[in-house]
């Protein structure tokens, strides 16, 4: 995987909050993101960056902004992309744009990879990283039910997950091996905590 990210040695904003959610395959990051979103749907306090992948945007995948390697290159080299990074062969970016709400003391939540984390801590005065994470087995089981890849192949994408660390970050933690409704009122209860002490 490689990264690439303009120099933005300035924090962006001291009002808001920036929130970096991460986390292992299988462990149901997007499901609770949409979660979070239904349930913060219509809270100003609250906005969730649209990502920019070269990837076309398909039925049931995540919502996001679509573009050809060209286009991506020209948007990182003209400075647009706030984070951008590469991973299974794809490249995703989160534009500059979407995360303007933190300079007006909004939460903003970007999906992005770890790592980016060094980066992104640049580019607010608070930031907070949500790992969503399940314990190994039920990793492995939900990887396995996807069909993409072979045991093999599961146990030695787990043996590569580096422990996850952040030089100024607050990290939250939350173990998504409940239903969806349990681990999803606990990120919900996260945010919300960001929106409070941000009002």
């Amino acid at each position: 995987m490689s990264l690439h990210s303009p120099d933005l040695a300035a924090p962006v904003s001291a009002a808001g909050a920036l929130v970096l959610v991460v986390g292992p395959s299988g462990a149901g990051k997007d499901t609770l993101m949409d979660a979070g979103r239904a349930g913060l749907a219509g809270d100003p306090r609250f906005r969730f960056a649209r990502r920019l992948i070269t990837r076309p945007a398909m039925a049931g995948a995540e919502d996001h902004d679509s573009c050809d390697e060209a286009a991506f290159h020209g948007a990182e080299a003209r400075g647009e992309l706030a984070l951008s990074w590469r991973a299974h062969g794809l490249s995703y970016g989160i534009p500059a744009a979407e995360l303007s709400g933190v300079d007006e003391g909004a939460v903003v939540i970007v999906n992005v990879s770890r790592a980016v984390i060094a980066t992104a801590e640049r580019l607010a005065e608070r930031v907070i990283v949500l790992n969503i994470t399940a314990p190994v087995p039920v990793l492995a089981q939900r990887l396995a039910a996807r069909g993409r890849e072979s045991a093999a192949d599961i146990a030695a994408r787990l043996r590569r997950e580096a422990p996850l660390t952040a030089e100024r970050a607050e990290i939250i933690t939350i173990m998504n091996d409940r239903s969806v409704a349990e681990a999803a009122q606990e990120l919900l209860a996260a945010l919300r905590a960001l929106g409070r002490h941000g009002s």
